[in-house]
């Protein structure tokens, strides 16, 4: 029982969320997926943007971005995995209530330490998200913390399912190691 209670959403993050606009966006976006999975379907997660009290699906708006992501998830690993093969997909999204928070001084600026960013302390940001969500945001779009470009989250019970579209039928599928030499940050 006491696994269902959850904290109260804190007011300053709701209304500093709150008053940020809903934005439309409408484009193509990057997604990493294993082989079998449906690139499109998103789920629960406990990760930078997700509490796991919603479904979300990470994409990124640069190809690398999406790559990075997921090579810095697999890196923690004690070994890396070399079985499962991951394909690279493009999606086309619509949405219409994106959060848009533009750069860290924007993070920031919702009380999220820019020197931790890029380490897993996800209690801030999961915060904002939880927000975004419960205020009927679709998805929000932040800096991502691997790669200079932009990450997509959407929080897929709030979108069609033709919102998102496979672009990509059958994906690219990713050489980690040729990824990681080419990569000027493989990221943590």
């Amino acid at each position: 029982m006491a696994a269902d209670i959850r904290k109260a959403r804190d007011l300053q993050i709701l209304d500093a969320v709150d008053a940020l606009p809903r934005e439309p966006f409408d484009g193509r976006v990057w997604r990493v997926a294993p082989t079998g999975r449906d690139p499109a379907l998103g789920g629960p997660s406990l990760s930078r943007w997700c509490n796991g009290a919603f479904d979300v699906l990470y994409t990124s708006l640069e190809r690398d971005g999406a790559v990075a992501e997921v090579h810095a998830l697999l890196s923690l690993q004690p070994v890396f995995p070399s079985k499962p093969v991951w394909l690279c997909f493009e999606l086309a999204v619509r949405a219409t209530k994106t959060l848009r928070i533009a750069d860290l001084s924007a993070l920031q600026t919702l009380g999220v330490e820019i020197a931790d960013y890029r380490r897993r302390s996800y209690e801030q940001t999961q915060d904002i998200a939880d927000a975004a969500f419960f205020l009927g945001f679709d998805g929000l779009m932040a800096p991502s913390a691997r790669r200079p470009c932009a990450s997509l989250v959407l929080f897929t019970s709030r979108l069609d399912p033709a919102d998102v579209e496979v672009v990509s039928e059958g994906g690219d599928p990713i050489d980690w190691s040729d990824w990681k030499s080419r990569s000027p940050v493989a990221g943590a």
